[in-house]
């Protein structure tokens, strides 16, 4: 059996949990989120935690059972606490700024690029250490947001410019060999 799928997920005070066979609607005080997971799992809520079964030992049915619980664990975990990406700007005259709700990138480029969150996605700037955090319940939305900023600029190896994740490392390279 998954080690994970077989986990039970806590539900926490102030999340509301509703199940319809496959459907799991969870509402908290972040948001609200829903996902229909496939008609061979069998999710159950019982005295404040959801368990999910499989039906046999199939490779199918083994490979959905850690996934759909990590998913309603996501969810659970979403709209309770919340998740936050954290990216980090390096180069010499690059910096963001926030537009209303939206991310202005100046990483080098002739012109500004915007980036406009999506729904329940919100933005922080610290301009002393030139953090972007990413903060959001869904965390899908939140890593794809992250992604996508990181996209604008990836960082390169040479100087290490670029956007990167805070715990990313770059694998650095040498210069040109005849340089003194």
């Amino acid at each position: 059996m998954s080690r994970i799928g077989r986990l039970p997920v806590a539900v926490p005070q102030g999340v509301d949990v509703k199940i319809k066979g496959t459907y799991v609607y969870v509402k908290g005080p972040k948001g609200e989120l829903s996902h229909t997971f496939p008609a061979s799992m069998r999710i159950k809520l019982k005295d404040g935690e959801i368990k999910v079964t499989r039906p046999s030992d199939e490779k199918e049915d083994k490979a959905m059972h850690g996934t759909t619980r990590a998913i309603i664990n996501n969810m659970v975990v979403g709209v309770s606490e919340g998740f936050e990406k954290k990216l980090e700007i390096n180069g010499v005259g690059y910096r963001a700024e926030l537009d209303g709700a939206n991310l202005v990138l100046h990483v080098g480029y002739s012109h500004a690029i915007t980036i406009e969150p999506q729904e329940g996605i919100t933005f922080e700037i610290d301009n002393r250490s030139r953090l972007i955090t990413v903060q959001g319940f869904d965390k899908q939305a939140v890593g794809q947001t992250a992604a996508v900023i990181r996209k604008v600029r990836p960082p390169e190896p040479y100087k290490g410019k670029g956007i990167k994740y805070i715990d990313e490392v770059i694998r650095r390279k040498a210069g040109k060999a005849g340089k003194v």
